[in-house]
């Protein structure tokens, strides 16, 4: 099928409404399989420098895209922008040291407590108490509690937890640069994150960083788990409304256990899978019964994706 006739089939009034949802399901499997390439970048430069060189050469792309110094910025706007920059940077860091001892699926469901607790800060309504229950019921499945090889390392969790509360601030802050051009907002702030984590990545990985086989395979990481959804997501926001976008979202974690398991071969047990379950449900019933009023769900969280 030719360009012409592959843009014509996209537009046509049969299949144009389904477009803006693909591209959103396209972006979480990119970023799912991109995050999972990471993995096999740990051996080699550690989860601090594979971090490093996703965030770090995202930056550079997202510069070259946005160019953000074509828009003007104000001493209050670019300390918005730092401390944007900085809980992005430290959630990206957060999550990549998680993925050391615990597998995707599991780390992106713990770090969704994160937006999700946010989505439920001012719950008052009794269904808003299922949503919580819900999702305590399967944070507490994943627990290192249990006994057998499927615990979870404790560390790990630690680390997912923290990637969920910097995931939060992330909402936060990036809801407080609303009025910046969105493009000069993310630029700059993966910018910002970038210099957060490169000193832990050059510590803990020194020149390993520079070797062309690292910075290609670190390219690739980043276009896909960055770049790619990042311009999808951008695709689907103006055509899908925010709860629905926040619902599809809440998919995120069963996509990134898909994915451990056919790309990293990370078996999880029925109970893990249950506790999948219970969190994805909890995310989309906050965003289905949370109103306008309420705090931000994570459909409102500023591109590109979080992890």
């Amino acid at each position: 099928m030719s360009m012409t006739s592959a843009r014509t089939a996209l537009t046509s009034p049969a299949v144009a409404p389904f477009v803006p949802y693909l591209a959103l399901v396209t972006g979480m499997i990119s970023l799912a399989i991109g995050t999972s390439f990471a993995k096999h970048l740990f051996p080699v430069v550690g989860a601090e420098g594979t971090s490093a060189l996703r965030v770090g050469l995202s930056a550079l792309v997202l510069v070259a895209i946005w160019r953000p110094w074509r828009f003007r910025l104000n001493r209050s706007d670019a300390g918005r922008v730092l401390l944007y920059g900085l809980v992005l940077g430290l959630m990206n860091l957060s999550f990549y040291m998680s993925l050391r001892t615990i597998p995707l699926g599991l780390a992106i469901a713990i770090e969704f407590g994160g937006p999700l607790t946010l989505a439920l800060i001012h719950a008052r309504r009794l269904i808003h108490f299922v949503w919580i229950g819900c999702a305590v019921i399967g944070l507490g499945m994943l627990l290192p509690i249990w006994s057998g090889v499927q615990a979870l390392d404790p560390v790990g969790v630690a680390y997912a937890a923290a990637a969920g509360v910097f995931w939060a601030l992330y909402i936060v802050f990036g809801k407080r640069l609303s009025h910046m051009h969105a493009g000069q907002s993310v630029a700059l702030g993966m910018s910002t994150a970038a210099l957060v984590i490169l000193p832990f990545g050059v510590a803990a990985a020194g020149p390993a960083l520079l070797a062309p086989a690292v910075l290609g395979f670190g390219l690739c990481v980043a276009l896909a788990s960055s770049a790619l959804p990042y311009s999808l997501e951008m695709i689907a926001l103006r055509r899908i409304p925010k709860r629905t976008f926040g619902v599809l979202l809440s998919a995120e974690p069963a996509i990134g256990a898909v994915a451990g398991m056919v790309l990293l071969h990370e078996q999880l047990s029925g109970l893990q899978w249950l506790a999948i379950a219970c969190i994805v449900t909890a995310s989309v019933g906050a965003i289905l019964t949370t109103g306008r009023e309420g705090a931000e769900t994570p459909a409102d969280a500023p591109l590109p994706s979080a992890n």
